[in-house]
């Protein structure tokens, strides 16, 4: 029964654990993978902000730079100066390169602003282009190349847990920034298209402008991917244009999950041991409570059997146990007394039924007595009175005419006879009063 109650409690308890912990867990997964996403897009905000002050502070650079060369366009050292100080004075430019019309296909058309480089042209992430003016005609134009090195150390210092890295990709899929060297300048769908599908569809999000996540698997593990595209802040003056930059956070399912299911399997660990605790603890309870029951069913036992005197205590417990032990206690004092009063009249009884059968018995004998004494009487009268009888037919008998001697004779008989049967009348009398006397 102990183990029976226990059971059901434990039972019980683990019901309502396992679904508190479920819903709690539930909500602690979506709470811990919200604020993954959440840091993934501040990690992506904060990265593409630094790179774009960098490519702001580029263009003022450059713009100043650009103002005061405008005024020797026809000085080539001096333009070569220009270029060359921006060049120095700026960490985050590698190159500035001067084109002038006669040496290129430049038109009006030239615009202001920021372009991808060709894939040929080393250690440049992108290059900002301004046109050189001579009155209304375009001259040439001024590319100021900013390191791909410098931005990459950016993005991939960007690592909102220690296993995630970032990149960066070209509208067309060209990989820029990746920790995998290898990786760089190749184009990201030629990676996918035997692997997950899922990556495919991530690449393709970020391809086309979108902001979100998607969950991936690379390598047989499962990845988060966060990504958004790169869009320059609005600045009065600036030379607006979208590089159609998309950049990812590539976030290991461990590193947002990792604390969180071992937090689970040790929150497991620690219920599994507490319901085993206690389920000793409330067997060990129960038992204990339910020990003045199991005496209680032992004495039982013995009393059925047939021992009445069994030795019971009355308890000091107040609850329905005790209770129950207490008017047990009075029961079986109570059985006692009726069955020691019950084996008294028993014996009462059985005393005097021994007794009656003795004077049955002594009945049986005495009307053995009687029936015997009289068939001996009757057997002893039937004698004298057939010749009593005998003697009166003769004498009333006129046609045999007797003698005196003969009357006399048979007088004498049939008073001898009479004496007899009068003696065996007497004997009866006597010994018929000594029964009544005994009987």
């Amino acid at each position: 029964m102990s183990f029976r109650l226990s059971l059901t409690v434990i039972v019980a308890l683990a019901t309502l654990l396992v679904i508190a912990l479920l819903i709690i867990f539930i909500f602690s997964r979506k709470a811990v993978k919200e604020e993954a996403l959440q840091n993934a897009g501040q990690t992506l905000e904060a990265t593409m902000q630094h790179v774009d002050n960098i490519l702001l502070d580029v263009e003022q650079s450059s713009g100043n730079i650009y103002w005061k060369m405008l005024s020797h366009t026809r000085q080539p050292e001096k333009v070569a100066l220009y270029a060359r100080k921006l060049v120095e004075t700026s960490p985050y430019i590698t190159d500035c390169t001067i084109t002038w019309a006669s040496d290129t296909s430049a038109t009006d058309s030239v615009f202001m602003g920021w372009i991808n480089p060709e894939k040929t042209k080393a250690n440049t992430i992108t290059t900002f282009r301004l046109p050189i003016f001579e009155g209304p005609r375009t001259v040439g134009v001024m590319d100021v190349d900013v390191s791909l090195a410098l931005v990459s150390r950016i993005l991939l210092r960007a690592k909102p847990s220690p296993n995630s890295f970032c990149m960066l990709l070209k509208p067309d899929g060209t990989i820029v920034v990746h920790p995998d060297t290898t990786a760089l300048n190749h184009n990201v769908l030629d990676f996918v298209k035997d692997g997950d599908p899922s990556m495919g569809e991530a690449a393709r999000s970020m391809l086309s402008g979108e902001t979100g996540y998607k969950r991936v698997r690379l390598d047989g593990e499962a990845y988060y991917v966060f990504f958004k595209p790169f869009k320059p802040n609005e600045v009065i003056g600036r030379a607006m244009s979208d590089l159609g930059w998309s950049a990812g956070v590539i976030y290991p399912e461990d590193d947002i999950f990792g604390d969180y299911n071992r937090l689970l399997y040790h929150a497991l660990i620690i219920a599994v041991a507490g319901l085993l605790l206690l389920l000793l603890s409330c067997r060990l309870f129960i038992h204990l409570q339910l020990m003045p029951l199991r005496k209680l069913e032992k004495s039982a036992r013995r009393i059925a059997e047939g021992d009445y005197q069994e030795p019971l205590q009355n308890s000091r417990r107040q609850d329905e146990v005790g209770r129950l032990q207490n008017h047990f206690c009075e029961m079986q004092q109570s059985l006692a007394t009726r069955m020691g009063e019950m084996e008294q009249l028993t014996a009462t009884l059985k005393q005097r039924g021994e007794e009656l059968q003795a004077t049955y018995e002594q009945a049986q004998a005495a009307e053995r007595m009687k029936t015997n004494f009289l068939y001996n009487m009757s057997d002893q009268m039937i004698v004298p009175v057939s010749v009593i009888r005998q003697s009166v037919k003769t004498l009333s008998d006129n046609a045999s005419r007797p003698t005196e001697e003969e009357i006399n004779r048979l007088v004498e008989s049939i008073q001898s006879r009479g004496e007899a049967v009068t003696a065996l009348l007497n004997q009866l009398i006597s010994e018929s009063e000594k029964i009544m006397e005994n009987g």
